[in-house]
């Protein structure tokens, strides 16, 4: 989603948030020894739809999408009302870039249960992701209104606020999910970006060091950071912090343009 096309040209190297809804890859989660313990769980009880949801989530945090359908195609055999089933199999879709496959998991998920947040989040991230914002924004709206403690549908309803231009309302979303998920770096970026485009950078700077004091890994965060650096004329600075970025993800262009100028 792009962000902030409006602001300022000094603005410009501002980046772009990201959307909380992919899979967080855990190889870990797909060990033999924990896949065995799980294969084990269903072979004492091979009719119970559970243990194929289980294991097949291991399946998805690893990585092994095909293992992963797999199981929750198994699983909703077994229950074809098993709602929960139906929207993790619709974010392996998703994953996988099966989009309409993943729009009817979660559009037979929210049948069964009109009332299921994670469904509604899920499948907002698909309208937004389809530039149907309008959608995507009733979706996290409906997720919000059943009191969902998901952190993702207030990150991503601060995104399509963002995108309109309405950072009041967007920092008050992004707050909302740091206080569900305060140890996650998205929202602080998100919310970052919104301070920069109400020129508070002072506010802006301490959410971009708080992302990468979570996760040195994520190329935003540094890029983020640089531009403060950049808009405050410390070059030096924002050098050393756009080729961070760069080293993290060298196609990232918010850093590659970035570190350009300050060069």
């Amino acid at each position: 989603m792009a962000a902030l096309s409006a602001i300022t040209i000094s603005v410009a190297g501002c980046s772009t948030t990201t959307p909380v809804d992919t899979i967080s890859i855990d190889r870990t989660q797909g060990t033999e020894e924990n896949i065995s313990s799980l294969t084990e769980v269903i072979q004492r009880n091979p009719s119970n739809p559970e243990g194929y949801n289980v294991r097949g989530s291991a399946y998805g945090r690893s990585g092994q999408f095909r293992n992963a359908l797999e199981d929750f195609n198994r699983a909703v055999q077994l229950n074809p009302s098993f709602y929960q089933a139906y929207a993790n199999r619709a974010l392996i879709h998703r994953s996988m870039g099966n989009l309409t496959e993943a729009a009817n998991d979660y559009n037979r998920a929210l049948k069964i249960n009109p009332r299921y947040d994670v469904a509604y989040i899920g499948r907002g991230n698909l309208y937004r992701q389809a530039g149907r914002t309008n959608e995507a924004m009733t979706d996290f709206n409906r997720a919000i209104s059943l009191q969902t403690t998901d952190p993702r549908a207030y990150h991503n309803r601060g995104l399509l606020k963002q995108l309109r231009g309405q950072h009041p309302q967007a920092i008050e979303d992004f707050s909302a999910s740091i206080s569900l998920a305060p140890n996650s770096p998205e929202p602080y970026n998100g919310r970052g970006i919104s301070y920069v485009a109400l020129n508070d950078d002072d506010n802006a700077f301490a959410d971009f060091n708080r992302a990468i004091e979570l996760d040195q890994k994520v190329a935003e965060s540094w890029a983020n950071q640089a531009l403060i650096y950049e808009r405050r004329g410390e070059k030096a600075r924002a050098a050393k912090s756009y080729a961070r970025a760069t080293q993290l993800d060298p196609k990232y262009r918010p850093a590659v343009d970035g570190l350009a100028r300050v060069r």
